[in-house]
């Protein structure tokens, strides 16, 4: 086939398969138009999964009767006026391709009226040419109404999926913009049903009980503006919005709210930066539920590097992420409760277990952000004794308290390795005679892979003969204790070539095998140590692997089981 130039019509439909991928891209670009119009109010009105009928309807300051038909000529906008303007972008849209690629595979309907007219305007749009015109009463706005979309491209209706799947895209944008937009009052609804309604009083929390529902707001956590100084960023970027506490946790990501300046995108290292936040807080596959929004000069992040414009990239990288990271830790460890008893029945649960991310979901070249933790006091205790062998029992100045003496000893243990892995001081027990080590095909690639890092941590082991290794030297803490349990545990876990963790994987292992166990009778001065040492701890209220340590029977609690009033 000889090379010639494409023709309009292909080129328009080429242009709009880039912006409206499916319903959920036409909803976004017409909701993302109306609040820059400085809509306070947005209904939307779906049909069909988005395919019959999207109706988005504002109270912003609509088009003026003179410009409507140009807001259908591709690249017309009033967001933008040079390429100046690209460097400064503070409006959700600018590009000018929303309505013209809506119509290029639908039938378009709108009708608007600008400030200052007496009389809206309407106007109809089919295969992208005006198919009427004329005058509608209706007041100061815009209501945008598609219908039959991808009539005319069919191959793109067979990769749409369900009507509920379709449905649910639609919700998830809008409620997107509910909470970044908590001051509008959005209303959606999807084939006659009201699905979602927000207050639009301004106050996010209002916005997520809508959303979420009164129990999870119970355990969310504000996170307040704060500028965090980080490298070379003149103005520090601004985070604010809400995280769930570790009480409430998902087992998926789809609950991350990320905004740059209000603008909704989708960011791994965002999200990463949130994830990380949690690290030690969380059980292995849990996720939190997060609403974070970023502010920051509009020079310092580029929003025209997609056309769907959910990807941005940052001039100061590393300096979002640590702002993101710290404001997010800061608010966990400030605002964390120790769990009430009548919470651990149905928030702490064993989780399948998956990698957090991949390694090819990270840039590699970006260094983990290591935030300083601020310490968790805990309240003065009086120990009572032991329940069972494995629950120390004290009394606090609000209720009962039980902790878990092994996940407590296991919080001491790690950060006991972790101050002295920092100062390279990690102590080393040598064992009396070399004891020889048999390890299978996979663990002896991992300990190839691993050598080093286990030296690091006093394991001295070497090569002697064939899948065979002397051990001369362990860790202090696993002296006495199953060491070789410990090095086949590691050698599972470290396989597979990732050394992203490992630090922090060998230093888990290693507490929790030299931890107590349940079961383990403690004298009162063993338990009165214990309590000490945790105390001294950077995150009392949860073991190394995002456990907790200890629950309270509230003072209040404890008075209804008995029928107290006073």
């Amino acid at each position: 086939m000889p090379i010639k130039v494409l023709d309009s019509q292909v080129v328009s439909r080429i242009a709009a398969g880039e912006v409206v991928e499916r319903p959920a891209s036409v909803v976004k670009e017409l909701v993302e138009n109306s609040l820059d119009a400085g809509s306070s109010q947005i209904s939307v009105e779906i049909r069909g999964g988005g395919v019959s009928l999207i109706r988005v309807t504002d109270n912003g300051i609509g088009i003026p009767a003179t410009e409507v038909e140009l807001a259908f000529d591709r690249y017309a906008t009033s967001k933008i006026g040079s390429v100046d303007d690209l460097e400064s972008i503070s409006s959700l849209g600018f590009r000018g391709e929303a309505l013209p690629s809506i119509a290029t595979v639908a039938e378009v309907d709108i009708v608007t009226r600008a400030g200052g007219e007496s009389v809206g305007t309407y106007l109809s749009v089919k295969d992208s040419s005006i198919a009427n015109r004329g005058s509608q009463g209706r007041s100061q706005g815009a209501t945008v109404t598609v219908r039959n979309l991808f009539r005319k491209v069919p191959v793109r209706l067979k990769f749409l999926k369900s009507l509920a799947t379709e449905n649910s895209h639609i919700a998830n944008i809008v409620t997107q913009y509910a909470l970044a937009f908590p001051e509008v009052k959005f209303n959606l609804v999807i084939d006659g049903r009201q699905t979602l309604r927000t207050p639009g009083n301004g106050q996010l929390i209002d916005s997520v009980i809508e959303i979420y529902g009164v129990e999870v707001v119970k355990n969310m956590l504000e996170i307040k503006n704060k500028g965090w100084e980080s490298g070379p960023v003149a103005s520090p970027p601004q985070v604010t919005g809400m995280i769930s506490s570790p009480a409430v946790s998902r087992s998926g990501r789809d609950h991350l709210s990320l905004f740059v300046n209000r603008r909704w995108i989708s960011s791994r290292l965002l999200a990463w930066a949130v994830e990380e936040a949690y690290h030690g807080l969380l059980m292995l596959g849990r996720h939190p539920i997060a609403i974070i929004n970023i502010s920051l000069p509009t020079k310092e992040v580029d929003v025209n590097i997609h056309p769907t414009k959910t990807e941005v990239k940052f001039v100061y990288e590393r300096a979002v992420f640590s702002a993101v990271q710290r404001a997010a830790r800061q608010a966990l460890i400030e605002l964390m409760p120790v769990p009430k008893i009548e919470e651990v029945a149905t928030t702490y649960v064993s989780p399948p277990r998956q990698a957090l991310w991949t390694s090819t979901e990270i840039d590699a070249t970006l260094p983990l952000v290591s935030t300083e933790t601020p310490a968790v006091a805990l309240p003065i205790l009086r120990v009572l004794g032991q329940l069972a062998n494995s629950y120390i029992i004290a009394e606090g100045p609000d209720g009962l308290y039980l902790i878990d003496q092994h996940a407590a000893h296991e919080r001491i243990l790690f950060d006991k390795i972790k101050y002295q892995g920092t100062r390279q001081e990690i102590e080393v027990q040598g064992l009396l005679e070399p004891v020889t080590f048999e390890v299978n095909p996979k663990e002896e690639e991992a300990l190839k892979l691993h050598y080093e890092d286990l030296a690091e941590f006093g394991f001295s082991i070497e090569p002697f003969g064939d899948r065979t290794y002397l051990v001369r030297a362990v860790p202090l803490l696993l002296h006495n204790k199953d060491w070789t349990g410990t090095v086949r545990e590691l050698l599972a876990s470290l396989s597979g070539g990732d050394k992203s963790n490992w630090w922090e994987t060998i230093a888990k292992s290693i507490a929790c095998h030299s931890a107590v166990r349940a079961g383990q009778t403690l004298t009162d001065d063993e338990i009165r140590e214990l309590i000490r040492q945790l105390e001294q701890t950077s995150i009392p209220n949860t073991c190394p692997h995002g456990r907790p340590t200890m629950i309270c029977i509230s003072s209040g609690q404890l008075r209804r089981e008995f029928g107290r009033t006073a």
